[in-house]
């Protein structure tokens, strides 16, 4: 019997991240009880951007999965002789989109025609989301030569303000919370029948670079457990700040943990 690689929409958001996340976490030793009641994150300093960006195409892929159903998302496709891959390919009537998910809560973000800085600080987004989107037309035209090129988008989550100075020629940047709404403002680009065979190649793992990876589910219910625990020391360290302004001595440990417990939900 042959077996096939499972399809790339099998893929969920933010796998190859996760995958990283884990393979690092593998290695940070068990926090002790002390630890953890006094909320030290099991997160190690590596691992702490891997965390992040798995939150960000985890967001994005929630919003991308509320499209209709004309609309049809991959994630965490493998592409290159690297390990690495692009967020998330999206194809639908609008047409189709390369989307690079950045996770920058609470910063200023500043757009000019050929740069993206984050709170200061320059960073190379636009050149490699259209460089991903080269790649992805590349694909597709080897089968669809009259295809229009693929748009990239970056998509932020989170930020606390986006500040155009021009906006880039190639890229689209914007807010993730409006992802939705502006694909489904755009005007119609592709036919069912180039949508539908567009779908096919990008679905299919034979495309793609061949990434040997764990089934999906068992890649989101390791990274639900650790995500728990993240949370979970989150709030104590909230809890034992709100003790410590509160300046309370005697009972403060039962304080803590009743605070915890009130924040949790019961």
């Amino acid at each position: 019997m042959t077996l096939h690689p499972p399809a790339m929409r099998n893929r969920v958001a933010a796998q190859l991240v996760i995958e990283h996340l884990l393979s690092r976490q593998t290695a940070v030793p068990p926090r002790t009880p002390v630890a953890r009641l006094f909320g030290k994150s099991p997160l190690c300093p590596e691992s702490v951007s891997w965390y992040l960006g798995a939150q960000g195409e985890i967001t994005v892929g929630k919003v991308l999965a509320t499209l209709p159903p004309d609309w049809t998302a991959f994630h965490a496709v493998p592409i290159g002789k690297n390990d690495t891959d692009i967020d998330h390919i999206l194809v639908g009537p609008g047409g189709i989109f390369t989307i690079n998910t950045k996770h920058h809560c609470g910063k200023h973000i500043w757009v000019g025609t050929r740069t993206v800085m984050v709170s200061g600080h320059k960073k190379a987004y636009l050149p490699a989301a259209e460089h991903e989107a080269e790649r992805v037309t590349t694909v597709l035209r080897e089968r669809m030569p009259l295809l229009a090129p693929v748009q990239p988008v970056i998509a932020l989550v989170d930020p606390k303000q986006i500040t155009f100075r021009d906006k880039p020629v190639q890229v689209k940047v914007l807010d993730a919370r409006v992802l939705r709404r502006w694909l489904l403002k755009l005007q119609p680009v592709l036919s069912d029948d180039e949508i539908a065979e567009a779908v096919v190649i990008l679905d299919s793992p034979a495309t793609w670079r061949q990434h040997p990876s764990p089934a999906p589910h068992d890649v989101m219910a390791r990274f639900a457990a650790l995500d728990g625990q993240v949370r979970r020391a989150r709030i104590r360290r909230v809890s034992w700040s709100i003790v410590a302004s509160l300046g309370l001595c005697g009972g403060a440990v039962t304080a803590a943990l009743l605070i915890e417990q009130a924040m949790l939900g019961g």
